[in-house]
C-alpha cells in the first residue's frame, strides 16, 4: 500500500505539471515571444489623396510577400477617428501582456497642407479587427506650443524602466528644424498624460522625422530622416530609452532615390532584422536586410506586394490573430487574383465579383490544356479544383472556401493574349530592326513612376514581334548623362553605317530637354554626348515642351531629319555626325490644332507619313492623328477622316497614343506599336493612368489611295511574326 500511495502522488504530481506546461505554452503562443509567431501584419497607408490617408492592413506568412487584406480598402475609417478626416504614418505595437494592441497614426490631410496638422490618433485593441480612438491635439492640450506647425509619424514603444507606453514623434515649432518628442500615454491609451520632452534632433540641425526605435543586444536604435544638410535614413544609439542618442554618422538607405518611413522589424525564428522604408518619388518600397543593424542589403528581388504602400510598419503575429484576420477581412476575390504562374500578366487579369469571373491572360505558347495558375494562398483556404486544369475549351469553375465566411464559385477563363507586349509599365515606344543582329528592338519610356519621374532607359529584342526580352537598361541619367538627372521619356533610335560599320544613334528626353547618345550595337553601351542636342524652344516658340525626338532618315536621299516638339512640331536636318543638328535650317511644321506631341515619321510608296497624338496622355482620349507630305520638312497633307488609332470602350482599351511604325519581312506589311492606359485599371486610376502605360503592337494596313486605315486596338495583339 505504501508503494501505491507513493506512485499515486507521483502521478498526480506528473498530472499537475503537465496542466501547467500547457497552461504556460497556451499563454506563451498567445504572446509576442517568437516561438508563437508564424506571419506578419503590414500595417499602411497609400497615398497623398483623403480616401489614401486611412490604415490599411496586410499580411504575409514569410515577411516577404505581402497581400492586402479587404481589398486593399481601409480597415478603419479615417473619418470616425481623426480630428482632420485623414490619417498616416501607422505604426503598430504589441502590449507587453501578449494580447493588446496599440496603434498610433498622424491625424492629417495633406491635401491641407504640410503644415495643417497638430494632432495624433491613439488606437487599442484586444483583437486587431475592433478598435477603440482618441485624438490628441498637443497645441490645445499643452502649453506654450503656440508655433507649432506640425506633429508627424508617432510611434509607441514599452518603456520597461517607467513601466508604461511611450508615444514619440516629430514636431516643428516656427523656423525651427523638425525634432523628436516624447510623452507617456495613460493606462487606457486614450491621452498624453506627460509633457512632450525633446528626445532626440539632428546634430546637423537638418530635419529629424519619422523616428523608429529598435531595442536589440542591450541598445536603443533610433532610425530617423534628416533632411536639410544630407537627405536620407540614419540612426542615433543609446543605452538608455528617453536620453543620450548618439548619432552613427552614416546613411543606410541603399538608394539614391528620395526615402522616408523607416520601419525596423525581427524575422520570425531569425536574427535578421528588415529595415524598409518609402521611396516616395518612385511609388515604392525598398526592403533591406541586417543582422547588425548596420550593414543592409537589398533584397527586393525577394520582395512582392499586391498593393503600393505608404510608410507603415510590420508586426510579427500568430497562427490565432492571422486566422482572425483573414476571417474578417480576407476575400475569395483576393485569393483569385494571387497567381503565381509567371505565364500571367498579372497586370491584366480582369476579376468581376458581380458576376463572379476571373479572366487570366498569359504569354503565347502556354499550353491551355494543361495550365495550373497556381493561386497562392494560405494554408487554412481550400480552393477545388486546383493543379493543371484544361481551360481550351472555355472557362472552369472553380470554388474557393474561406473558414467563416461563405463559400464562392468563379468561372475562370485563361486565354492568351499578346498586349501588352512588355509586362510591366512602358510607354512611348520606339522600335527598330537592326540589319547587324537580325532582330527587333523596343525602346519605351519607362513607366509606373509617379509623375513621369523615371530616370533610365531599357531595351527589349525579339524575333517575332511577340516574344521581347529584357536586354537591360541601356542609358541611366544619373549616372551616363551629366547635364540632366531626372524625366527620361521618349527616346527615338537610328541604324547607320559610319565608314562600314553600324552605329546606334539614341534621342532621348531628359528634364524636358533632347540628348543624344551613341553605340556601336543595338543593346549598348550608350555613351551620351556630353550635352544636350535641343535645350531651347525654337525661335518663335511661346508655349510647350522640348521633348519626343523622332529620328527619319530619307530613302530618296539618304539625309537623317530629327523632329521634337510638345506644342509644336519642329524639323531640322541632322548634320553628317548625326550628334547634331543645322540650327540655321530648324522648322516648325505643326500640322494643325490637334497635334500635341509624338512625332512619328516613315516613308511608303512615295509619301513621307507623320504621326502624332493628340490629347494629353492622362486622358482617356488620348488618341493618333495623321497627315502626309510630299517632303520629309512639310508641308503636311491632312485626309479627312485622319483619326488612325483611338479607344475601344468595348474592351476598356483607353489612351491609346504615342506610336511608333515598323515594316516587316521585306514587304508592305506594317504594324503600330504604342501605349494604352494599364487595362483594366488605368480608367480608374485618375491621373495617375498617365504614368502607368502598357505597351502594344497592332497592325496598320493602307487603303488603295494610300490612305491609312483606322487601327484596331486589341487586347489579342497579333501573331508571331515568321
Amino acid at each position: 500500500m505504501k508503494y501505491s500511495k507513493t506512485k499515486y502522488s507521483i502521478l498526480l504530481l506528473l498530472i499537475f505539471l503537465s496542466g501547467k506546461i500547457i497552461a504556460q505554452t497556451k499563454k506563451a503562443a498567445n504572446q509576442a515571444g517568437s516561438n508563437g509567431n508564424v506571419a506578419y501584419l503590414f500595417t499602411y497607408f497609400t497615398g497623398n489623396s483623403k480616401a489614401e490617408e486611412a490604415i490599411r492592413f496586410a499580411v504575409s506568412t514569410d515577411g516577404y510577400h505581402y497581400k492586402a487584406l479587404n481589398n486593399n480598402n481601409p480597415v478603419i475609417s479615417s473619418e470616425k477617428i481623426s480630428s482632420t478626416g485623414g490619417v498616416r504614418d501607422p505604426h503598430i505595437l504589441r502590449g507587453e501582456d501578449g494580447k493588446t494592441f496599440y496603434m498610433v497614426a498622424t491625424d492629417m490631410v495633406s491635401a491641407n497642407g504640410w503644415d495643417s496638422n497638430r494632432a495624433m490618433v491613439l488606437l487599442k485593441s484586444n483583437d486587431l479587427i475592433h478598435w477603440t480612438s482618441a485624438v490628441v491635439n498637443i497645441q490645445k492640450r499643452f502649453p506654450n506650443n503656440e508655433n507649432l506647425l506640425r506633429v508627424w509619424a508617432p510611434q509607441t514603444i514599452y518603456d520597461k524602466t517607467a513601466k508604461r507606453y511611450m508615444v514619440y514623434w516629430s514636431m516643428k515649432h516656427g523656423n525651427d528644424p523638425d525634432k523628436i518628442y516624447y510623452a507617456y500615454a495613460n493606462a487606457d491609451f486614450t491621452d498624453l498624460e506627460t509633457t512632450p520632452k525633446q528626445l532626440f534632433f539632428s546634430p546637423t540641425n537638418g530635419s529629424c522625422i519619422d523616428g523608429d526605435i529598435i531595442y536589440d543586444k542591450g541598445k536603443y536604435n533610433l532610425f530617423f530622416k534628416t533632411e536639410g544638410n544630407g537627405n536620407g535614413i540614419k540612426k542615433a544609439v543609446s543605452d538608455k530609452l528617453t536620453a543620450g542618442y548618439v548619432l552613427q554618422d552614416k546613411y543606410l538607405q541603399q538608394t539614391k532615390e528620395a526615402v522616408e518611413g523607416a520601419g525596423v522589424f525581427k524575422l520570425n525564428h531569425s536574427d535578421e532584422h528588415i529595415l524598409m522604408y518609402d521611396v516616395y518619388m518612385k511609388g515604392r518600397y525598398q526592403f533591406t536586410k541586417s543582422k547588425d543593424l548596420a550593414n543592409f542589403r537589398v533584397v527586393d528581388q525577394d520582395v512582392t506586394m499586391d498593393f503600393h504602400p505608404r510608410h507603415g510598419t510590420v508586426l510579427p503575429i500568430n497562427q490565432q490573430e492571422l486566422s482572425r484576420l483573414l476571417k474578417q477581412w480576407y476575400t475569395v476575390e483576393s485569393v483569385l487574383q494571387a497567381t503565381q504562374n509567371k505565364a500571367i500578366n498579372k497586370n491584366n487579369t480582369v476579376l468581376d465579383s458581380v458576376s463572379q469571373k476571373l479572366y487570366l491572360p498569359v504569354n503565347d505558347g502556354t499550353d491551355l490544356k494543361a495550365f495550373d495558375p497556381q493561386f497562392n494562398t494560405f494554408n487554412q483556404i481550400s480552393l477545388m479544383p486546383k493543379g493543371k486544369l484544361d481551360f481550351s475549351k472555355g472557362p472552369v469553375k472553380i470554388k474557393v472556401t474561406i473558414p467563416g465566411q461563405q463559400a464562392k464559385t468563379y468561372a475562370v477563363s485563361v486565354a492568351v493574349a499578346n498586349n501588352p507586349v512588355l509586362k510591366g509599365y512602358y510607354a512611348d515606344p520606339e522600335i527598330l530592326y537592326s540589319h547587324k543582329t537580325s532582330k527587333y528592338y523596343l525602346y519605351p519610356t519607362s513607366d509606373g513612376f509617379n509623375n513621369w519621374s523615371g530616370t533610365y532607359f531599357k531595351t527589349f529584342s525579339s524575333n517575332d514581334l511577340v516574344n521581347w526580352n529584357d536586354e537591360g537598361k541601356i542609358l541611366d541619367l544619373e549616372k551616363d548623362v551629366s547635364w540632366a538627372k531626372r524625366n527620361a521619356w521618349a527616346p527615338t533610335i537610328i541604324e547607320k553605317k559610319v565608314n562600314g560599320i553600324y552605329k546606334y544613334f539614341y534621342y532621348f528626353s531628359a528634364a524636358q530637354k533632347v540628348g543624344v547618345a551613341v553605340a556601336d550595337h543595338p543593346t549598348g553601351p550608350f555613351k551620351d554626348s556630353g550635352k544636350a542636342l535641343i535645350a531651347h524652344r525654337p525661335k518663335g516658340v511661346k508655349g510647350g515642351q522640348e521633348i519626343d525626338p523622332d529620328v527619319f532618315n530619307d530613302p530618296k536621299t539618304n539625309k537623317s531629319y530629327l523632329y521634337w516638339g510638345n506644342g509644336y512640331m519642329a524639323v531640322a536636318p541632322l548634320n553628317d555626325d548625326m550628334i547634331s543638328i543645322d540650327t540655321n535650317a530648324i522648322k516648325i511644321i505643326t500640322p494643325d490644332d490637334s497635334f500635341r506631341e509624338g512625332t512619328e515619321v516613315f516613308y511608303r510608296n512615295g509619301k513621307y507619313y507623320f504621326l502624332w497624338s493628340e490629347d494629353d496622355t492622362r486622358s482617356e482620349n488620348y488618341r493618333v492623328r495623321y497627315g502626309f507630305s510630299d517632303s520629309p520638312t512639310g508641308k503636311i497633307t491632312i485626309p479627312e477622316n485622319n483619326l488612325i488609332l483611338a479607344k475601344d470602350v468595348a474592351q476598356k482599351i483607353y489612351g491609346t497614343g504615342h506610336n511608333s511604325v515598323i515594316k516587316v519581312n521585306g514587304k508592305d506589311e506594317w504594324y503600330m506599336v504604342y501605349h494604352r492606359f494599364t487595362r483594366p485599371k488605368g480608367i480608374s486610376m485618375g491621373d495617375a493612368a498617365g504614368y502607368n502605360r502598357e505597351v502594344c503592337i497592332d497592325k496598320m494596313e493602307f487603303n488603295a489611295d494610300g490612305t491609312i486605315k483606322p487601327v484596331k486596338p486589341t487586347v489579342i495583339g497579333i501573331k508571331p511574326i515568321r
